[in-house]
């Protein structure tokens, strides 16, 4: 009610601003836009379990923004309050006095919670698990609750029973690629590589392990089809088709058997842009998704009022998401193409006048890249040659390069 009082006042005022100083008159025009500002803002922040705007639907709160944000910005941008604007200068000026001795402090003080999120990042089977569940619950927050009551105890357990089976969708998948893939179908196990001996504990150990593969696939997919069959105990699990392509495609960008496919996709499709490097392109894709997804989910969980798990949330399915990105893809992809930026890409005719063919792997080339001694090849093929050596692999000159 002060708030309301002091607005109120300001607005009264105003019918005699036009006798004030121009200056003057624009500091309390400010002043009271910005109180104006923080009076518009307050439906974001009402106390309690659930704010007021989200309590009357997610339409309600895309038209309230798209109405009064844009007009707080631009009004504030135009109003400027004096002492607000002094102190940010004044904020700046320090932070960049003190930059160099905070930075380091901050720095000195993270690095052991650093090792920690590196070996935690290391163990990747558990790291993926605990932020693929997170982020399901996080969608089980966001995408199936009740907005109005924010209350879905018949739901609570969504997350968990779709984890479930996309794991068991995984394990199929790789076990259908591992029969795909497999060379040797023997059922016996060789004493030596050149040897036709078999080796009887070897070669029994190794039909009870594919047996045992067999049925426990078999039993899996039984399962499985009884459970959608029957739905026992699925009576609350009703997913969305949002709910179902958001979760579905965070897996699989996740998962150690999608991931593995996904480059032989990106080389499927042949792009241009990726000149080979498909591989080191692929895990910085679908890391970038992932935290996209992420970014956008606990924006909205935010407003839910769940203060803790949203910064639990935050912290592994933003954070340490996107430094593993830019720790490790990012910059690995960087290297490569700094180093193959060093040499230009071939026009068109000099790609003709070289009978389109790349002279490493004797295929067809559409773009290549130049050496310094004006021979092409694939981007690709230069990198598997730079790995070894730095001569050219048809006149074997060092590589110089002018700078």
């Amino acid at each position: 009610m002060g708030m309301i009082t002091r607005v109120r006042g300001r607005l009264r005022s105003l019918h005699n601003i036009a006798k004030i100083d121009p200056e003057e008159r624009d500091e309390k025009i400010a002043e009271t836009v910005c109180l104006l500002s923080i009076l518009f803002l307050l439906p974001y922040f009402s106390r309690g379990h659930t704010p007021l705007l989200l309590s009357l639907g997610g339409w309600c709160v895309a038209s309230y923004s798209f109405l009064v944000l844009p007009l707080l910005i631009s009004a504030n941008y135009k109003y400027q309050v004096r002492w607000i604007k002094t102190l940010v200068t004044k904020i700046l000026n320090v932070t960049r006095k003190y930059y160099r001795p905070i930075y380091n402090f901050i720095v000195k003080v993270y690095s052991p919670l650093d090792r920690c999120e590196n070996v935690f990042m290391k163990m990747s089977n558990i790291y993926n698990m605990t932020t693929q569940l997170v982020f399901f619950l996080i969608c089980d927050r966001v995408l199936l609750c009740d907005i109005s009551s924010m209350i879905c105890p018949q739901k609570k357990i969504t997350g968990l029973y779709t984890l479930m089976f996309y794991n068991v969708i995984a394990y199929c998948v790789s076990y259908i690629k591992e029969l795909i893939e497999k060379e040797d179908w023997s059922v016996t196990v060789n004493m030596t590589q050149h040897s036709n001996i078999k080796h009887l504990a070897m070669s029994a150990t190794k039909i009870v392990l594919e047996w045992t593969k067999a049925v426990t696939f078999i039993i899996t997919v039984t399962f499985m089809l009884l459970v959608f069959g029957l739905e026992q105990g699925l009576k609350h699990y009703h997913p969305t088709a949002l709910y179902t392509f958001i979760t579905w495609t965070y897996y699989m960008c996740t998962e150690k058997v999608f991931v593995e496919m996904f480059p032989v996709l990106l080389t499927s499709l042949k792009f241009k842009y990726f000149e080979a490097l498909e591989a080191l392109y692929a895990p910085v894709i679908l890391k970038a998704y992932t935290v996209f997804l992420s970014v956008i989910l606990v924006i909205i969980l935010a407003f839910h009022g769940l203060i803790r798990f949203t910064s639990v949330a935050f912290y592994l399915t933003v954070f340490l998401k996107a430094k593993d990105l830019f720790k490790n893809s990012l910059r690995v992809l960087q290297r490569e193409k700094s180093v193959l930026n060093q040499f230009r890409n071939a026009t068109q005719e000099e790609i003709e006048n070289c009978d389109d063919v790349c002279a490493v792997c004797l295929s067809p080339m559409e773009r290549a890249k130049v050496t310094p001694c004006q021979h092409m090849f694939h981007a690709i093929c230069l990198r598997h040659c730079l790995s070894n050596s730095e001569v050219c692999p048809i006149c074997k000159r060092e590589y110089t390069f002018l700078h």
